[in-house]
């Protein structure tokens, strides 16, 4: 009896196990991974839509932008998650992967909230992070040195900000991070503390700076009022098909793009009063 019954357990295993294997096959689980700007939004759309249909899973990673620029590339994962255009970087052959863009995203800088600035110029905030500014009492604030947090060289939120306010300027070196939450938490905790994050990862334990008057907001973004954005890519390695495409379509959908985008600090394509191309010109 005890044999039959070992029996009958392996023959169940294997069974599931067919059944499991052939259930993957079918593409009833994906993969998206980079920009830890977009991921807030990924994340919770993917929860939204596993709710909806049970039994298909959708796997969420950060990483960068430049992480899921090339893992989307070489087919590892199904999906790359990017705050900049593949044009942009180098590696990437943008004519192989399809882009869907789901919504756009205000990046700001963000201080620690005792340095004693609201206002800045763009002119002072670049030479802040050229070093040539380091102390606040030099812009006006307390007495405390500038203590400078850059996002890791593959971010897109960094090539983002690097790319509209130094433009072009040699950054100083300064501690790097992988995450936007991570960033933040340090600059809450650390006197003269900057640095820069997605719209939706501000809170209130730190401040944000308008820019020569310009206050870091989603009506000054749809305007380009604040220059400071970029688009939310999902990359894909040619068309999508199954659940990728099942899952981008619902991400791209109505009831995303009108109640849930607003709703986590990003802005949906359709409310943009502008467009900008790969370079940065405005097309519309």
């Amino acid at each position: 009896m005890k044999k039959m019954t070992i029996f009958l357990t392996s023959i169940l295993s294997i069974v599931l196990l067919t059944g499991c294997s052939k259930w993957v096959d079918k593409g009833q689980s994906i993969t998206a991974v980079g920009s830890t700007a977009l991921q807030p939004l990924v994340e919770t759309v993917a929860e939204e839509y596993q709710n909806i249909h049970p039994g298909q899973f959708v796997n969420v990673q950060g990483g960068g932008s430049g992480t899921g620029l090339s893992q989307v590339q070489s087919g590892a994962v199904n999906i790359g998650n990017s705050d900049v255009f593949a044009e942009e970087k180098s590696g990437i052959d943008a004519k192989k992967l399809v882009d869907h863009q789901v919504a756009v995203v205000g990046i700001t800088p963000i201080v620690n909230k005792k340095v004693g600035v609201k206002n800045i110029s763009m002119e002072n905030l670049q030479k802040i992070f050229t070093g040539e500014i380091t102390n606040w009492k030099q812009v006006g604030g307390n007495d405390v040195d500038v203590v400078i947090l850059n996002r890791a060289s593959g971010s897109g939120t960094r090539g983002t900000f690097e790319r509209w306010v130094l433009n072009g300027k040699e950054p100083k070196a300064a501690q790097e991070q992988d995450s936007s939450g991570t960033v933040r938490q340090i600059v809450a905790d650390t006197p003269g503390a900057i640095s820069y994050v997605a719209f939706s990862y501000v809170t209130k334990d730190v401040a944000t700076l308008s820019i020569d008057g310009v206050a870091p907001n989603d009506d000054n973004v749809k305007t380009n009022k604040w220059i400071i954005w970029s688009y939310e890519h999902m990359y894909t390695k040619g068309q999508p098909t199954e659940l990728t495409k099942k899952f981008l379509d619902y991400v791209l959908s109505d009831k995303v793009q009108k109640e849930i985008v607003a709703k986590l600090g990003y802005i949906a394509i359709s409310d943009m009063q502008v467009k900008r191309d790969w370079q940065g010109n405005v097309i519309q």
